[in-house]
């Protein structure tokens, strides 16, 4: 193991290699140094070259960082990420057909992980089954130059299974706070442990190289073992950058890194505007003693809604990247967490969603089509990926998704209701571009399925989704069913909208009781 330069360290990856850059989006354990360093070379000497490029999670700020510094004509030849979302340029060359693009679910990529530094072929999963990722559909692959498989279809005891073969790890490079002179990292300022450890074991046991980026060196010795993240043994080069970020976004806040917690949480209360609308009607589908996970963008603001009602502490929030408990962070630094009751490393959260673990989740949809299916990975030349959309989507009991009923406003709210736009680009339309969620899988597995906009409430049944709701005041010919590309099946009894939801101030909010009947 050697301490070098971010140039040194960037001259050790190969033409040719597979390299896996851990970290999140928003600059959230990222190792920039490295990554800034690699594009510089490969921008000053073409090299290294013909990369293929493996991420877990999305990274970037969509401003040219994070990946992107990747996204340069020869530089990468394949990308096998999770999410797409923060790398426009990356996207773009997908779009052009300058890279092979494959997109796979996060936690099926974070076990992949695991799998590789076991040894193991690779990973069993139901993951994916009706989606996009299912080869029967598209396999995954983002662009017609993505010829490879790079899953397939098997059966294990009558059962239906997805399989994504390991491969070979050259170069994992990866982020920690604290580095002893041999090697040893701990991670107390990250935020969270993403796929480090297992990042830097598929590389090492895969016959490549691991390099860390870590905010400080220390003499051996100095550190308590039970606070390593990842041992020496597995580190072949420390890059030391003493003006690492928690993020973007954040340059050091003990709170979201763990380190501390806050006696009070403050959350802002949303404006009174359709996304507020939205979250509450989504937060009313909760039950006391949930298990919740809130996705990136408008779910996030059912825990401000929770909050202001002071029903914070009436479900436990958890993340995909490993938290469990307190309030999830919003905007860029999503991931992270406020006064978390504990962390673990992602692929562990995973197992746990994978199996079950989530009560209810919110997330957002893009494009609902007349099945009940989901878009929110592919529009055009845009294709941001799925992330942990499809574990989660798959795993938990009971799905809430939200989002507003056509693309545009604008739409304005009072205690009377909401006033809608005359019209808007259709988001429920007759078939989604692509299939992030398979209406088909939910039914099959029982789950409880909601869509929820600012003017329409369906529920998914054997029909397709089923109008359940509607604001007070809409006119449901002129405001619904004209504004959709599809005739929905509606329920005999068709009910109004809470009008609280539309309220200014509180409005009240009782959540449903729990299994123990609590309130």
């Amino acid at each position: 193991m050697r301490v070098c330069t971010p140039e040194q360290a960037a001259a050790m990856v190969p033409d040719g290699a597979t390299i896996v850059v851990d970290g999140s989006g928003g600059g959230v354990n990222e190792p920039a140094a490295v990554i800034d360093a690699l594009e510089l070379r490969f921008l000053e000497h073409a090299a290294p070259r013909d990369l293929t490029l493996f991420h877990v999670s999305g990274m970037g700020s969509a401003n040219g960082d994070g990946i992107d510094r990747f996204a340069h004509v020869g530089m990468v030849r394949r990308v096998i990420g999770g999410h797409w979302g923060w790398s426009r340029n990356l996207q773009e060359m997908a779009a052009d057909e300058q890279v092979e693009a494959y997109c796979l679910p996060q936690g099926t990529l974070s076990h992949l992980l695991r799998d590789i530094a076991a040894g193991r072929p690779g990973n069993i999963s139901r993951v994916g089954l009706g989606t996009f990722v299912d080869p029967r559909v598209e396999g995954g692959r983002l662009n017609r130059s993505a010829t490879e498989p790079i899953n397939e279809l098997i059966t294990l005891r009558g059962e239906e299974f997805l399989f994504t073969p390991s491969l070979p790890i050259d170069v994992a490079v990866v982020r920690g706070s604290t580095a002893d002179e041999l090697g040893n990292i701990t991670m107390e300022s990250e935020g969270m442990y993403a796929e480090t450890l297992a990042a830097a074991q598929a590389a090492k046991n895969s016959g490549g190289i691991v390099i860390a980026q870590v905010r400080e060196l220390v003499p051996p010795g100095t550190l308590v073992a039970g606070h390593v993240r990842i041992p020496g043994v597995l580190v072949d080069a420390l890059v030391v950058d003493p003006t690492q970020r928690l993020s973007f976004a954040t340059e050091r806040d003990a709170v979201l890194e763990g380190r501390e917690r806050a006696e009070t949480l403050s959350v802002p209360a949303l404006p009174l505007n359709e996304r507020k609308v939205i979250a509450r009607r989504a937060a009313a589908a909760l039950v006391t003693g949930d298990v919740v996970n809130l996705g990136f963008g408008m779910p996030d603001g059912v825990a401000a809604v929770l909050v202001e009602e002071d029903l914070g502490a009436a479900v436990t929030f958890t993340v995909e990247q490993g938290h469990i408990g307190g309030v999830p962070a919003w905007g860029t630094d999503f991931g992270l967490a406020r006064n978390a009751d504990a962390s673990f490393d992602e692929g562990s959260q995973f197992d746990w969603y994978d199996g079950g673990g989530i009560d209810t989740a919110v997330l957002s949809f893009a494009e609902l089509d007349v099945k009940g299916d989901v878009n929110v990975s592919r529009f055009g030349r845009r294709a941001p990926g799925i992330g942990g959309f499809v574990n989660i989507s798959q795993g938990a009991s009971r799905v809430v998704f939200v989002g507003t009923f056509t693309a545009k406003g604008p739409w304005e709210v009072s205690d009377e209701g909401i006033r809608l736009p005359p019209s808007g680009k259709q988001k429920l339309v007759e078939r989604v571009e692509q299939i992030s969620f398979s209406a088909a899988q939910a039914l099959h597995a029982g789950r409880q399925i909601l869509y929820v906009t600012e003017r329409a409430v369906f529920k998914l049944t054997e029909s397709g989704p089923m109008l359940i709701e509607i604001a007070p005041g809409v006119d449901l010919q002129r405001d619904v069913l004209d504004q959709m590309g599809f005739v929905p099946p509606i329920a005999e009894h068709l009910t109004e909208i809470d009008r609280a939801v539309y309220a200014s101030g509180r409005m009240g909010l009782r959540l449903q009781p729990g299994k123990d009947g609590g309130a």
